[in-house]
This record gives structure tokens, sequence and C-alpha cells, in this order.
């Protein structure tokens, strides 16, 4: 299978700023929650085109998330077609192989995969994301010296290998479903670009 995707990917946890979950400490909370969006630029999988299609992942970590399994809620754009929605599932199963694999091993438990709308924008220093009834998400850059952008790198739990993370923090985080209800601000957020593709994954563990 070959395969390539790029895109944005932004990330809003519970965590205070910056989210000690990336250099593999435990969290500053006693389990860790995070809702993770994608934004696909351009992706190809074999024959099927995945332009401007939007993924979203909730994740509940009960404890360490580098040492326990995570239950996951996986939410697909309601625009995919079946064939995509198919291939959009085999990658960020991990069935497919890359970055995707990495981040799917740390799953224990799937609580259910959607196809519903979802609204993503990129937009300066700001990302938002909004499912109707379920989540709505917006985080924006911490400003630091001069007024630039506090960014991570290398650090060894991450969504985007090889690209620099830039530090964030919410305005709001609202998510309902599958048991879990989360209603915050002024938490954690990251964000940056991705680029994933059937032999990505080497640079970093995970998320």
């Amino acid at each position: 299978m070959s395969w390539k995707l790029e895109g944005t990917y932004f990330e809003s946890c519970n965590c205070e700023a910056a989210c000690p979950c990336v250099f593999l400490s435990k969290p500053t909370e006693d389990e860790c929650g995070v809702l993770i969006a994608w934004h696909i630029d351009k992706g190809k999988f074999e024959d099927v085109t995945l332009d401007g299609l939007n993924v979203a992942f909730a994740v509940r970590s009960p404890g360490h998330m580098a040492q326990v399994k995570w239950d996951a809620a996986v939410y697909l754009d309601e625009r995919a077609n079946e064939k995509q929605k198919d291939t959009l599932t085999k990658i960020f199963a991990g069935q497919a192989g890359g970055h995707p694999a990495r981040l799917a091993s740390h799953v224990g438990k799937i609580l259910g995969l959607a196809s519903v709308p979802i609204k993503y924008a990129a937009e300066g220093k700001r990302r938002s994301l909004t499912i109707p009834n379920i989540a709505e998400v917006s985080i924006e850059a911490l400003e630091g010296q001069g007024g630039a952008e506090i960014t991570i790198s290398n650090h060894p739990l991450c969504i985007a290998p090889g690209q620099p993370a830039v530090t964030a923090r919410s305005k709001k985080l609202s998510y309902k479903d599958h048991g879990m209800s989360w209603e915050l601000s002024g938490k954690n957020g990251f964000f940056s670009r991705f680029q994933y593709a059937s032999r990505t994954g080497a640079r970093c563990r995970s998320r």
C-alpha cells in the first residue's frame, strides 16, 4: 500500500500548558482527556483522493499516556464517500502503517466510530473545531519573546513527527459523548502541520 497525507492538526487537553505528557511525564491531572483534529490538505491512498477531509479523535487516558492504554472515539467527515470513509478508517486505525499505526498501538478500546459534520478552521494563531452536539474546541498560540510563537521540537510523544509543535492555550474545550464530558478553558493546546505516509513514524513514539 502506498499512501500519503499532509495538512494541519491541533489538539487540546485537560493538562496545564504546556502538557508534560509530550516529555513522557505524568499528566497534570489524574487522567488525560484530549481532543485531536486533523485537516487533510492533500491526501492520496492508492486511487482514493482524500483532499479537504477532516478527522477527529476524543481520547481518554486513565493515567500516564505512555504507560496505559487509551479509550478513543473516532469521528470521520460526513462529506467523505464510502470508499473515502473506509480508507480513512484503515489509515487512522493503524492498519495501513506509518505514524498512525504508532498512535493506534496505544489505544486499548474504541468507544465508537461516527460519520459527522466537522468544521475545522486554522486562522493565524487560532485553531478551532466544531462537531454539532458533540464537541466545540478553540485554541490560540501563546506568545513568547517578542511576540514569537513558543515551539517544542523533537518531543518523544507526538502527533506530527518532524514538525515543531506550537504551544497554545484553549479558549474552550467542550465535549460530550460516550460517557465523557469535558467543559474546560485555559488549558493546553498544540498545533502544527503534519505529513504521514506509509513509511513514516520513526521519529517519535506516538502522540
